[in-house]
């Protein structure tokens, strides 16, 4: 870190980043004052807690574009697994069907 901004750069460098003591402290601030809640969930009307989902904190500024806001509480949000991953376009959130290979698959339906 130079003058309190990660190197985010690599995967590696992520790794240790999310690993830190000051990233763990700064994540159950985070949870806590979300009260433990996915907050894309709460705007939705429904409550998606820990016992529910896995939670995760997101860098409302991508970390990978914005490191001077890694460490920025007001930057961060909780969110659910289902949330982050479609927040990130990711495929494995439960709003996406399982796309078949084939037109003429028929098992698995």
């Amino acid at each position: 870190m130079i003058s309190n901004i990660p190197i985010v750069k690599t995967r590696a460098d992520r790794a240790k980043f999310y690993g830190s003591t000051q990233w763990r402290k700064l994540r159950q601030k985070c949870l806590e004052r979300d009260n433990f809640e996915c907050q894309w969930c709460k705007a939705d009307g429904r409550l998606t807690m820990q016992s529910d989902s896995v939670l995760e904190i997101d860098h409302i500024k991508e970390l990978e574009f914005y490191p001077e806001y890694a460490l920025d509480l007001d930057n961060l949000r909780t969110l659910c697994k289902d949330c982050h991953n479609k927040r990130h376009d990711r495929m494995n959130y439960k709003g996406n069907a399982k796309k078949k290979k084939f037109d003429d698959e028929w098992w698995g339906d």
